[in-house]
């Protein structure tokens, strides 16, 4: 057959649903073989979105993303939203066009070292030199990033190869089993565990996936030991478990480092050092740290470990519930029932208010989880709005709050929101922008319309790069020029043929998520943000204390 018929039948293989994406003159046979093809190709309007709907479709689903763009200006239009994608651990896979092979030996248009591009930002990049080697290149594509830690990789077809006769076939293959840990690796866990006066577990990204969240709150539950996590790790234990502590993560100093500060033993499960970098939260590098992880521990002067677990967590956390057995936890959780509730009343502080002009991030995000159910699913996208978020959003189930955080990446939740709809149909999805954020992908948001994918985007409005701004006044006391002006969102709304609802009043916020959420299609929904409680957060933040 073909081999552009060739590479699409080894993408149905994969069990490949969407290929998030646009076209171009070099990779126009892949297209045409997609026609005849049960995969949809979403067509978008920028490829940064098109990768950032990979990324956040990989993370819903395990299954890796698909995202397409040409040579030239596409691929490089899809580095940002990839590199993202690989730092936040999304099985993501990434296709591009390329030149006729019978040219890239020398200066010629559009032609540029692609997969070298890519080669820094994902786990594997290659070009296709022969079309007979399709099945194989796609196979191991796909497998490198679903394997643990799952990540990006990329494929690039030359025109001329696309066009030409393949004579293979795709290879078929069977889901493998992960790796469990050693039983002399356990016993080391279960003596540094048994040791330990006031242990603590930090949960990190790894722990979203669904089996190794539900055996994290076996462990809790029998050993009494408090769960913090990461702001990627929210869910992985619910917000209402007593061993719950929410999440760690901010610079400042929060109440929920008391927990740490008094902790002998920290217990790292599924945690990514770009998450919340070890120097925060231990200075003195005097814990003692189990990692339980999919791959070896990162080396860092302030991340020593005393036991390392390299192997499938949730089979890791099983040998140790397995061991620990029933009874008694050894930990008494209550000890450290003053602390959540201290934190319950942080969320609490400002549910109540009735503010106009501006709202407050706390009642904002007070209103917002309300709202929510617990399988409902808010995307973060970058800016001071996310500090919040990390703060004081909390979660009952894994993955219902996806933030970046590795890469860090504006532009991230408009197209991941459409991403995250077509993966969890029957979920509300919230995405919340910044003023600044929400424009650089603003253009899918056609796409969204299009599809008739119901989204809601929250603006907070401030006029300027609030995040920047409390970052320099935090360090300089002051700042630089940093603000800009803004489109009316209600126009712009409906200019792309969606619904626009604006909030000036905190008492109006709880009703207007409702009709939101309610109205078949796309909604921007935007309201002015008090960013003058940045600074005043982070002054309170460095005088918490509490006494364990």
């Amino acid at each position: 057959m073909k081999a552009s018929d060739l590479f699409v039948k080894c993408l149905e293989n994969e069990s490949v649903e969407y290929i998030f994406g646009l076209p171009g003159e070099e990779n126009a046979d892949m297209m045409i073989s997609l026609k005849d093809s049960p995969i949809k190709f979403v067509l978008c309007r920028h490829e940064q979105a098109a990768a950032f709907m990979a990324d956040v479709y990989g993370r819903l689903t395990g299954k890796a993303g698909v995202c397409l763009g040409t040579l030239g200006p596409g691929a490089t239009n899809l580095v940002t939203g990839v590199a993202d994608g690989n730092m936040d651990r999304a099985p993501m896979v990434v296709i591009t066009g390329q030149a006729d092979t019978k040219r890239l030996h020398k200066e010629s248009h559009q032609n540029m070292d692609v997969v070298g591009m890519f080669k820094p930002i994902t786990k594997w990049a290659h070009q296709i030199v022969n079309q007979d080697n399709i099945p194989e290149v796609l196979r191991k594509a796909f497998k490198l990033a679903e394997i643990e830690k799952p990540g990006a990789c990329h494929v690039e077809l030359p025109e001329d190869l696309a066009a030409a006769d393949a004579t293979t076939t795709p290879i078929p293959f069977d889901k493998l089993r992960r790796p469990a840990p050693d039983e002399k690796i356990i016993d080391m866990a279960m003596d540094l565990i048994g040791k330990a006066k006031h242990p603590v577990i930090l949960a990190g990204n790894g722990c979203v996936r669904k089996r190794a969240a539900e055996q994290l709150k076996i462990l809790a539950h029998k050993t009494g030991i408090p769960v913090i996590n990461t702001f990627m790790a929210k869910g992985s234990i619910p917000r209402t478990d007593p061993h719950c502590l929410y999440t760690v993560g901010l610079q400042q100093r929060d109440l929920i480092m008391a927990a740490i500060d008094e902790a002998d033993v920290i217990i790292t499960v599924g945690y990514d050092l770009v998450e919340y970098h070890p120097i925060v939260w231990n200075k003195k590098k005097d814990k003692e740290i189990l990692h339980i992880d999919f791959l070896p521990a990162e080396v860092d002067e302030y991340y020593r470990v005393k036991v390392e677990i390299n192997a499938d967590i949730a089979s890791s956390l099983w040998h140790i519930n397995e061991r620990i057995g029933d009874g008694k936890p050894k930990w008494d959780i209550g000890r450290y029932a003053e602390l959540k509730a201290k934190m319950d009343a942080e969320f609490a502080m400002h549910k109540d208010d009735d503010t106009e002009g501006k709202i407050r991030p706390q009642k904002v995000l007070w209103d917002v989880r309300d709202a929510m159910r617990p399988h409902d699913i808010l995307l973060s996208d970058v800016g001071a709005h996310k500090m919040w978020i990390a703060r004081y959003y909390q979660c009952d189930d894994p993955n219902t709050c996806l933030i970046s955080n590795g890469f860090c990446s504006m532009g991230f939740a408009l197209p991941g929101a459409i991403a995250a709809k077509m993966a969890r149909p029957d979920s509300n999805v919230l995405a919340i922008c910044g003023d600044a954020g929400v424009m650089m992908n603003i253009q899918d948001l056609e796409t969204a319309k299009r599809l008739g994918i119901n989204i809601v985007i929250m603006v907070w409005e401030d006029h300027e790069y609030g995040l920047i701004k409390w970052k320099q006044m935090g360090h300089f006391g002051e700042h630089s020029d940093l603000a800009f002006t803004n489109p009316d969102w209600n126009k712009l709304a409906d200019a792309f043929g969606c619904k626009g609802i604006r909030v000036d009043n905190a008492r109006d916020l709880r009703g207007a998520l409702d009709e939101a959420f309610a109205y078949d299609g796309p909604v921007i929904l935007s309201l002015p943000i008090d960013y003058d409680e940045n600074m005043k957060l982070s002054e309170r933040l460095g005088k918490m204390t509490i006494k364990m």
